[in-house]
């Protein structure tokens, strides 16, 4: 509590010392069809750096009263349009006019990932995408991280419909980074049943970062980054809000969201409470799958203030779920089995399958957070500085004999902090020096313990620099990283089980890139980089075994940093009619951390005794490894169709030892090659009552995965399969006022039942019954979601 009431301290200072010292400027202008000159009312503009957001009104105008001082970036966005993107200084009263050209697809925009400051996504050398509010929208997903799959070169490792850890070009677990609201996104993101507790409907904008990151984010990035964003102050003088709620068929999967926030004279403020429920989902082959469901109740919101010397704004969050944990045993006649108390296996029925409070075993997650986002403006420059923290606990309950015992429970606190200061763009010139890092405690509260309570502290600091030359854009930077984990001893039974240890890594990373632009039409990128990732405390000193593994685990203290390095290159042509990008990349990995299966005295397998069952022992250990691949995307959209529009990607990556180990070169946990092709048709732009509506089919086609890691039974080949879909939205309206969104979604049209490579329930023991191992993914599945807009005015 301390912390939390030191974080609340110090945004309150800034907010009221700061909002003393206001400077009168004023930013205003004009959004109008750049063929026709009609004013475009409604359209989107937003200072990203600021945090500011206005929307045009009937006459198609836009004004910032107290906009900060100095240099700013624009993007101004509007449905149906090519989004803008512009630099401008502001200096008390300035005026800027922007005529907008009709596009059915909006690929530019401005990211605020991997960069110092908010950049326009054309000019940053690596490949960045970002998903907005509506694409979420129009996604039907069980959580954020299955949302983005959709995006060429992110995959998930799943467990079921609840958990998903994100994969980025074949990478996962702490080889990549999750941000939110500024900060690194801390739980035990090691685990196969550990997800990224964030409440999806929450979310106001997703950037996607492919590729290392280590420049930016020290440790851990060297796969990328996904950058999730929440807050989003509401325009000036006004309330703004919406309700949200969604059914889906297939698991009953119901979920109601309720947002309001308001804005006047620069105090913002914001709130927002989510409740999800599910029960278990269903397939073809094995009708429900018992325990798959799980059931969430989060909440959130923050308070500001945004003025000419820059914002303060304080954020916090609280993310609550249950989660049943699939096992997938099945007794002769093919019938999930469910642990009964005494050690008895009984059979679900259907008030179990119906349910959506989990059976044993299941995990409780709560995740809470408050975060301190600060940008101030000092001389011709500015600082920005970023407070959080953040306590995750999970807590796993396994014994059908005593329900509230808790087989697991890690408690970790993670205090974050970022401080950086921009210089003013001075000729082209933009740079940036900042630190960050993080300091990081871990318990164990539950009876058994799998890892050392331990401490951790990181500290890094870089400086990144861009530079423009007519249509060239250079940008790269240096950082210095140095981590510290301190071990603690855990004696069990009278034996040591956990001696003490403390290590300590540190490293350099770099990048350079330029992004290049020839003509209007054309985009070329290239990149270099180099990043890396210290050991993970699991990796370091594990001694256990892990619900559902049925492996042994045992850290190697002397294991060394991973260090990556990564050439991209890519080109994106872009005309009226016509969307086309390739990326390329070669990752090359020293020291990629892996487990390997122990051999006795004798040569055969080594054995360990866990709760009276015999099984085998593994390792980590180090290897080298190459990762090359590619994504494409190619979007039409032929005059005078301008209402069609034909999307298809391709992504693929492969990973292979540079030695092989137990027979095999294949790196585990490499996604299958994915095609994904989209037609949709847009409708009624401007109708009076049923406008704005999209229709769209599409095919998903996961490639056969017959290159596995084979060694240590470790993985299987999986076959290719090909997922349906179609949906429809719309909005209804009267006047100029939207009422109500509604969306129809089928997914799994043809109710295939198909084995994602990535998916943990593949390997869940094999129904005797039918001879079919594992469990199987969702079946046909039918979403509708109902979005209300909320806005009212309150006074110039």
């Amino acid at each position: 509590m301390k912390k939390l009431a030191a974080l609340a301290l110090v945004s309150a200072i800034c907010q009221i010392g700061f909002s003393q010292n206001r400077v009168r400027t004023q930013l205003s202008g004009k959004i109008t069809d750049a063929k026709t000159g009609e004013a475009l009312a409604g359209a989107s503009v937003q200072l990203i750096d600021s945090k500011l957001g206005v929307v045009t009104n009937n006459q198609g105008v836009y004004r910032f009263n107290n906009a900060p001082v100095g240099h700013t970036i624009m993007e101004i966005s509007y449905q149906g349009y090519e989004t803008i993107v512009d630099h401008i200084d502001v200096k008390g009263a300035s005026q800027k006019d922007f005529p907008m050209i009709r596009s059915v697809r909006e690929y530019e925009g401005v990211t605020v990932t991997g960069v110092a400051g908010a950049t326009s996504i054309r000019k940053t050398p690596i490949p960045i995408t970002k998903i907005s509010k509506a694409e979420l929208f129009s996604t039907p997903s069980t959580n954020i991280i299955d949302a983005l799959t959709r995006q060429p070169g992110v995959n998930q490792l799943s467990t079921g419909p609840a958990i998903s850890k994100p994969v980025i070009r074949g990478l996962g677990y702490n080889r990549l980074v999750t941000i939110n609201d500024g900060v690194r996104q801390e739980g035990q993101q090691w685990g196969d049943e550990h997800g990224i507790e964030i409440d999806e409907n929450s979310v106001s904008r997703v950037e996607i970062l492919k590729g290392p990151a280590s420049l930016m984010y020290g440790s851990d990035a060297i796969a990328g980054v996904i950058n999730i964003i929440t807050t989003s102050p509401a325009p000036n003088n006004t309330v703004v809000g919406n309700i949200l709620s969604s059914y889906q068929t297939n698991n009953r999967q119901r979920s109601l969201f309720a947002n309001i926030g308001g804005n006047q004279h620069g105090f913002n403020w914001n709130v927002w409470g989510d409740l999800t429920a599910a029960a278990d989902y269903k397939n073809k082959y094995d009708g429900r799958v018992f325990n798959s469901k799980f059931q969430q109740h989060n909440a959130g919101g923050y308070i500001g203030y945004n003025g000419a010397w820059g914002f303060s704004h304080l954020i916090v969050s609280s993310f609550n779920e249950k989660l049943g944990i699939v096992e997938g045993e099945r007794n002769d006649d093919g019938t999930f089995v469910k642990a009964l108390p005494g050690g008895i296996d009984g059979e679900p029925n259907s008030d179990d399958f119906n349910s959506t409070s989990p059976d044993i075993p299941y995990q409780h997650i709560r995740h809470n957070k408050i975060i301190s986002d600060n940008s101030f403006t000092v001389g011709s420059g500015k600082i920005t500085l970023n407070l959080g923290y953040q306590r995750n606990q999970r807590q796993e309950f396994g014994n059908p004999d005593d329900p509230e015992e808790k087989s697991l429970y890690f408690d970790l606190n993670t205090f974050n902090y970022n401080a950086t200061y921009h210089f003013d763009d001075h000729n082209g010139w933009i740079t940036s020096l900042g630190a960050n890092g993080m300091a990081q405690g871990n318990r164990n509260k539950g009876i058994e313990v799998l890892i050392p309570e331990y401490n951790l502290f990181d500290i890094g600091g870089y400086v990144y620099s861009q530079k423009t030359i007519n249509n060239a854009t250079i940008s790269g930077g240096l950082r210095y990283d140095s981590r510290t984990v301190d071990a603690k001893q855990f004696v069990e039974d009278g034996a040591t089980k956990f001696s003490p240890f403390r290590k300590n890594f540190s490293n350099l990373s770099g990048s350079i890139g330029v992004s290049y632009t020839p003509s209007k039409y054309i985009t070329l990128k290239a990149n270099i980089a180099r990043g890396f990732r210290a050991p993970s405390i699991p990796e370091l000193a594990s001694n256990g075994a892990h619900e559902g593994t049925n492996r042994y685990e045992y850290g190697n203290q002397n294991l060394k940093s991973e260090t990556t390095l990564q050439g991209d290159i890519g080109v994106e042509v872009a005309t009226e009619h016509l969307l086309f990008s390739v990326s390329a990349f070669y990752n090359h990995i020293d020291n990629f951390i892996f487990y390997s299966r122990l051999s006795n005295a004798a040569g055969s397998d080594s054995l360990v005794s866990a709760d009276g069952e015999l099984i085998p022992a593994y390792q980590f250990g180090q290897h080298t490894a190459n990762l090359p691949g590619f994504e494409a995307l190619l979007d039409i959209h032929p005059h005078p169709f301008d209402w069609l529009h034909w999307e298809n990607s391709i992504s693929y990556v492969r990973g292979k030892f540079a030695d092989a180990i137990e027979g095999t070169k294949n790196v585990p946990f490499i996604p299958a090659a994915k095609w994904t092709s989209e037609m949709k048709i847009a409708l009624f732009p401007k109708a009076k009552t049923v406008r704005n509506t999209s229709v769209f089919a599409e095919m998903v086609h996961a490639f056969d995965q017959d290159k596995p890691f084979t060694a240590f039974e470790t993985e299987t080949t999986t076959p290719g399969y090909t997922l349906f879909n179609a949906g429809i939205t719309t909005a209804i309206a009267n006047k100029d006022k939207t009422l109500f969104t509604l969306l129809l979604l089928g997914n799994n049209l043809t109710d295939e039942a198909y084995q994602d490579h990535l998916s943990r329930l593949k390997y869940t023991d094999v129904n005797v019954a039918t001879g079919r191992a594992g469990v199987f993914g969702r079946g046909r599945n039918w979403m509708i979601k109902v979005n209300i807009p909320l806005q009212f005015d309150t006074g110039k």
